[in-house]
């Protein structure tokens, strides 16, 4: 059976050990000619209202969108190296992106707050983008809002793959907003503990589903196959705390 998987990255796929928050200094900096007042408000918000809020908190005028991209991808680039010596991928993570792309009737790709360049940036760090359809995926500068992000990979799967408009969809993702994401566009939801926000947080946003980690392939891949053949998981025991 067909399924569309979409992964979020920081903190369900990797952990960035504080670099994201460097990026988006830098880009501030480099806009502003200063540095930020405080730090970023990530929290699975996409880079357009990440960025936003950091200028409006400050007082300064937003800088046009083409401009922010750029300073995003040039401070990102900048960081891979760090990204590297600091930050991880999560457990299980590799296994669970080799047995998802082993399904050729699946598409494994991201549904991420990052622009695409530095969603690149932070999955090759790590040697995983080899493992998922990043052409296929929705990125920060695609939609301010994370739920139009799933249409964005929805009609890329469908052009690049031919993926008919009723095959399910699933997103992978740790915070609130991920799940909010899912229920807002029909789609099911594996929310992993991963981040910040504990299972219990999860589960009251709405997850049916919420795992510690990605560690057990076997129990992910029997979620994500209930998924495929099932459409929206029922809600049941399996994966919850």
């Amino acid at each position: 059976m067909e399924l569309i998987v979409l992964w979020d990255i920081d903190h369900t796929l990797i952990e960035n050990a504080g670099v994201s928050k460097e990026i988006y200094a830098a880009a501030f900096a480099a806009l502003a000619g200063r540095q930020p007042t405080g730090p970023a408000r990530t929290e699975g918000r996409t880079d357009r209202l990440i960025l936003r809020d950091m200028f409006l908190r400050d007082g300064l005028p937003e800088p046009d969108w083409p401009a922010v991209e750029a300073a995003l991808a040039h401070a990102g680039e900048e960081r891979l190296d760090d990204l590297r010596l600091r930050g991880t991928a999560l457990p299980g993570v590799r296994e669970a992106l080799k047995a998802a792309s082993a399904h050729d009737d699946w598409v494994s790709s991201v549904l991420t707050g990052n622009i695409a360049a530095n969603a690149r940036v932070k999955l090759s760090a790590f040697g995983l983008d080899p493992l998922l359809d990043l052409s296929a995926g929705a990125y920060g500068a695609d939609a301010e809002l994370r739920p139009d992000l799933v249409a964005v990979a929805r009609e890329r799967a469908r052009r690049l793959h031919d993926v008919a408009a009723d095959v399910p969809a699933v997103l992978v993702g740790d915070t609130p907003r991920d799940v909010e994401a899912a229920l807002a566009t029909d789609s099911g939801i594996i929310a992993v503990a991963s981040g910040i926000h504990s299972s219990e947080e999860l589960a009251a946003a709405g997850a049916s589903v919420v795992l510690s980690d990605l560690s057990d392939t076997a129990e992910l891949l029997e979620i994500l196959e209930t998924f495929a053949v099932h459409g929206k998981r029922p809600r049941t025991s399996l994966g919850c705390p």
